[in-house]
Order: C-alpha cells, then sequence, then structure tokens
C-alpha cells in the first residue's frame, strides 16, 4: 500500500466502524434495504423478510430511495452516525437503485461515509460509477479462489442474461471479483473482502484468498463464521479455535476485522449495543 494509499485508508477507518474496531462500539451507522434482487446463489444464504433474525439477508422491508432518505434525516438527528451502507437483503449492484441512493445521499449528507456490499460479479461495470457517486469503502465477499471449492459453494451464476452452473459460473464470478478489487482500488476506493469459513470446505483455503485478494489491492479482510443454512444447513458453525486460527493465517497478509455482528440489511445505530443497535421493525409508528 503506498503513502498516499495509507492515508486515505486511515481517514477513512477513523470513521468507519466497520474497519476499525476500536470505534466499532462507539459510532453508528445505517444499512438501507433497498436491494432486494441477487444475481448468484450462494449455498449458504438464505434472504427472508421478518423481524425476528439478526443476520445478513434479512430485512423487514424494502425502501424507496425517497423512504431511505427520509430514514436517514430521522436516524442521523437521533444517534451519531458516521456511515450509510447498503448490504442487501440482495446485492447491491443488482439493483439500480443502490446507485441512485448514493448519489442522493451525496448531495445531501456530504460528511457521511457511504459504504456497500456486494458479491462483486458486477464491480467491473459499475466501478467507475461507484467512485463518482461518492462510495469511499465497497466489501466484496469472495469465498474462494479455486475452482473446484468455488463450485461447491455457489450454485447458480446469472450474468449478462444467462444462468451458469458449477465451476464455469465460479470462474466468471471471480474473474470479476478480482478485477473488481483492481479497478476500484484503482479509483481510490478501499476494498474490503468478506470471507464465510464453511468447516471442511474452504477453511484450508481462507489464507488463499487473502493473499490473491491482497495482490489485487484489498486493504483489510473479514472471515465471517458460517451460519448454518441452506445447503450447509447441516455443518456445524465454526468455533472461536478454528476461526482464530484461520484469521491469525490471514493477518499475516492483511489486517483483519474482528469484530463484525454480522449484521441486517435493515440495522442502523451503534453495531452490538443492544440499546442503540436497531432494526426497521423497532421504528415506532414505521410506514416503512
Amino acid at each position: 500500500m503506498n503513502d498516499e494509499k495509507k492515508s486515505h485508508f486511515a481517514h477513512v477507518t477513523q470513521a468507519h466502524p466497520c474497519f476499525n474496531e476500536k470505534i466499532h462500539d462507539k459510532v453508528g451507522r445505517i444499512h438501507i434495504p433497498i436491494a432486494p434482487n441477487c444475481n448468484i446463489q450462494c449455498g449458504f444464504c438464505t434472504r427472508k423478510f421478518n423481524n425476528t433474525e439478526n443476520r445478513p439477508g434479512v430485512t423487514s422491508c424494502i425502501m424507496s430511495i425517497d423512504e431511505a432518505i427520509n430514514h436517514i434525516r430521522n436516524t442521523t438527528n437521533e444517534i451519531p452516525i458516521s456511515v450509510v451502507g447498503v448490504a442487501g437483503p440482495g446485492d447491491s449492484l443488482c439493483n439500480e437503485e443502490t446507485l441512485e441512493l448514493f448519489s442522493r445521499i451525496k448531495e445531501e449528507f456530504p460528511d457521511l461515509i457511504l459504504c456497500m456490499s456486494t458479491n462483486g460479479l458486477l464491480v467491473p461495470k459499475y466501478a467507475k460509477k461507484i467512485s463518482e457517486v461518492g462510495v469511499k469503502t465497497v466489501t466484496i465477499t469472495i469465498n474462494a479462489v479455486d475452482l473446484d471449492i468455488g463450485a461447491e459453494i455457489y450454485d447458480n451464476i446469472e450474468y449478462e442474461g444467462k444462468i451458469y452452473h458449477g465451476k464455469e459460473g465460479f470462474k466468471i464470478l471471480l474473474e470479476n471479483q478480482l478485477k473488481g478489487i483492481e479497478m476500484l482500488s484503482q479509483l481510490g476506493v478501499i476494498v474490503k473482502v468478506n470471507s464465510v469459513l464453511i468447516p471442511g470446505v474452504n477453511d484450508e483455503h481462507i489464507v488463499d484468498i487473502a493473499k490473491t485478494v491482497k495482490s489485487r489491492g484489498a486493504s483489510i479482510m473479514n472471515v465471517l463464521p458460517l451460519i448454518p443454512l441452506n445447503k450447509f444447513k447441516n455443518l456445524e458453525k465454526p468455533g472461536c479455535g478454528m476461526l482464530s486460527d484461520v484469521r491469525e493465517q490471514v493477518e499475516e497478509y492483511l489486517p483483519v476485522f474482528r469484530a463484525c455482528t454480522q449484521c441486517r440489511a435493515d440495522a442502523f445505530g451503534i453495531p452490538g449495543k443492544k440499546e442503540q443497535d436497531f432494526s426497521l421493525e423497532l421504528i415506532p409508528n414505521s410506514h416503512y
């Protein structure tokens, strides 16, 4: 990482609770559930609308852009918020509303850090636009850099009007993910890579992901424990020992963020603080 990128990274992470563990429980974020559509099917993912599950892929509603702007106004008046992000419940870039929303936020809330999460399939197509609308940080979920392992994790890849399966589909996804990291990094956007630790599938492969994404320009990595769902519902969630060992291996190549609470797509407030971390069904008289 060159000096200019280090300075930019340090500036953003001073205020981003999902990049800086020291402020994770002090500064808030807003996840806007504006992206219901997705273009891949991960083996561990089940998207749902409910008020009970506290995990990614879950929301109580889908907002319109105007509703989202109103929600940001209300929340920033009540809670110290530094970041507004889109993290689903589908894929951010598979929904045109995402970049339209960021453009609106940039105009009205210029001091907020704009952040998005994506599977990376469409990042090369939208990298320039992502930068233009003011997004400062992008999280790309990459669970393999090996075709055999990737084909075991991903079921379907929908790309340019066609559905691909197995190694053929995963190859397209991986190539776009890695190209996307390079493009965003060159545009000055900070890239974090999320990897879901799946015991018996990619637990010995995460360090290879770290080496690969570092070489493409990623700045930080987040290793998440599998939440057993979908076709991996019968696997055990990785224990603290396995998770810690893998994170230590990754840390030889990239900084590791260790405080992730695996939030809902409609979460807002201060991550992990029960009295200050909310989801949309808890808003009094909500019309969303």
